[in-house]
C-alpha cells in the first residue's frame, strides 16, 4: 500500500509539538488541522491512506510527538497500526472515530492510544489533549512520588470492607484538601461504584490488562470523578475473570501514587498473594472486622502471616460493634487479635440501609458510623481528631 507523504519544511521550536495524521478521511484532516491552528502543534506528516506495517520505519524516524489516527475508513487496520506505533516509538497516539463506540474505545486503549477524539473536533478539546502529550515527552516529565498507600482488606466476607474503604476515601479528600484516587481491587465483583452512586465507563480491570503499557495519563483516562472530588477506579460492572499479577498490581499502584497524595484501596477479603504487593509499599493497613468467632480467628490469621514480622503500619477496625456481642469482651477480642484495636465503628443498621438504598455515602451524612469513619480519615492525614459532640440538656433531664 502506497501513502502519499508530506512534510512540514519548517523548523520548530522545541515547546511545538511534531503532529502526523493518518487517515483516508479528507474532512478527518481538514477538521484536526483547523482545530490545530494557533496551538503549540504543528502538522509535520500527513498520509492521505493508511501505510502498512512494513512501511511505518518514515514515520518512526521523524520522531513525531503525536500521532493522530482515523479509525472509520479501516478500523481494523488502524488499529493495529496504533499497537504497531506504541511498540515502537515514544510518540503519543490518539485517535479519531466519527461514532463514540465503547467497545471501540477499549481496544484502542489496550493497543496503546492515550487520547480518544470523537466529531466535532473543537480546539479546546484538542488544547487539552496536546498538554498531556507535552507532559509525556521524555524531557518534559517530572515524576511526582511519595503519594500515601492506605489499604482496606479484612479475613472475611461480609465484614463491611467496601463501606468503609469508600466512605474513608471520601472523607480523606474532603478533610484533607488533597488529590485522593480510590482503586477498587476486590475483584471481580467490588461495588464502590454503587456505594458512591456513580457510574463508571472503565474499570480496575481494564487497568490491569494494560499494565504493561500504564502511566499517569492512561490511568486519568480511566478515572471517574465524583461529585466529592474524589478519583475513583471502580471495578467493571458485570462479572469479568481477570487475573490481577503482582507485578500488575504493582505497576498500577506505583502510578498512582506519582499522581495523588493519597492513594486508597479497596483490597476485599480475598486475602492472598496479591496482598504482598498491597501490603509491600502501604503506609498503613486497615484491618476491618467483627466480633464473631470466624472474624476475630481469621483475622488472626492474617495477622501471624502478613504482620506478626514488622511491616507497614497495622490498625485493626471492628466493624458493626456493638458492646458485649456475643458475650465477647474487649479483653478477650484483644487475646484472639494478639494486638488492641484501634477503631471501633458503632452497628448503625438504619443509616447503612438509607445509604444503600439511596446511594448516598454515609459520609455524606451526620451519623455515628461518618463520626467514627471521619476520626479516622483525620489521623490519617495528619489532622488533630474533632471534638466529641456533647449531648445537649434541658431542664427536665
Amino acid at each position: 500500500m502506497i501513502s502519499t507523504f508530506t512534510q512540514d519544511s519548517d523548523s520548530l521550536g522545541t515547546n511545538v509539538l511534531a503532529v502526523a495524521l493518518i487517515g483516508r478521511e479528507a474532512s478527518f484532516r481538514k477538521s484536526i488541522a483547523g482545530a490545530l491552528a494557533g496551538s503549540q502543534a504543528n502538522v509535520t506528516l500527513e498520509f492521505v491512506d493508511y501505510p502498512g506495517l512494513d512501511d511505518l520505519q518514515d514515520l518512526l524516524n521523524a520522531e513525531c510527538d503525536v500521532i493522530i489516527i482515523e479509525l472509520d475508513s479501516n478500523p481494523e487496520h488502524a488499529l493495529d497500526l496504533v499497537e504497531a506505533i506504541c511498540s515502537n516509538s515514544v510518540a503519543t497516539v490518539m485517535v479519531y472515530s466519527a461514532q463514540a463506540d465503547p467497545e471501540l474505545l477499549v481496544r484502542c486503549m489496550r493497543a496503546g492510544a492515550r487520547e480518544f477524539l470523537n466529531a466535532p473536533i473543537v480546539p479546546g478539546t484538542i488544547a487539552e489533549a496536546l498538554v498531556r502529550a507535552s507532559v509525556r515527552r521524555p524531557a518534559a516529565r517530572s515524576k511526582k512520588t511519595g503519594g500515601k498507600l492506605i489499604v482496606f482488606t479484612s479475613a472475611k466476607g461480609g465484614s463491611g470492607v467496601t463501606t468503609v474503604a469508600s466512605n474513608f476515601a471520601l472523607t480523606l479528600a474532603r478533610e484533607s484538601g488533597s488529590s485522593t484516587v480510590l482503586i477498587d481491587l476486590d475483584l471481580p465483583l467490588g461495588n464502590v461504584a454503587i456505594d458512591l452512586g456513580i457510574t463508571a465507563q472503565f474499570s480496575t480491570v481494564n487497568a490491569i490488562e494494560s499494565y504493561e503499557r500504564m502511566d499517569v495519563n492512561l490511568l486519568q483516562t480511566l478515572l471517574t470523578k465524583h461529585s466529592s472530588g474524589l478519583f475513583v477506579l471502580a471495578a467493571p460492572d458485570r462479572y469479568t475473570s481477570v487475573t490481577a499479577s503482582e507485578q500488575a498490581i504493582e505497576k498500577l499502584l506505583s502510578v498512582a501514587r506519582q499522581e495523588f497524595d493519597y492513594v486508597v484501596v479497596d483490597a476485599g477479603s480475598s486475602v492472598g498473594s496479591s496482598c504482598k504487593a498491597l501490603f509491600k509499599g502501604a503506609s498503613v493497613v486497615y484491618l476491618i472486622t467483627q466480633v464473631s468467632i470466624s472474624g476475630l480467628r481469621n483475622s488472626n490469621r492474617v495477622i501471624s502471616e502478613f504482620f506478626s514480622s514488622g511491616g507497614p503500619q497495622l490498625e485493626i477496625v471492628l466493624n458493626r460493634f456493638l458492646p458485649r456481642s456475643l458475650g465477647i469482651d474487649e479483653e478477650n477480642i484483644t487475646k484472639a487479635l494478639t494486638r488492641p484495636v484501634q477503631w471501633k465503628i458503632p452497628s448503625d443498621y438504619l443509616s447503612a440501609r438509607r445509604a444503600q438504598n439511596t446511594a448516598t455515602p454515609l459520609a455524606m451524612e451526620d451519623s455515628p458510623i461518618s463520626q467514627v469513619i471521619r476520626q479516622m480519615a483525620r489521623t490519617a492525614c495528619g489532622l488533630p481528631p474533632t471534638p466529641e459532640k456533647k449531648k445537649k440538656f434541658g431542664i427536665f433531664g
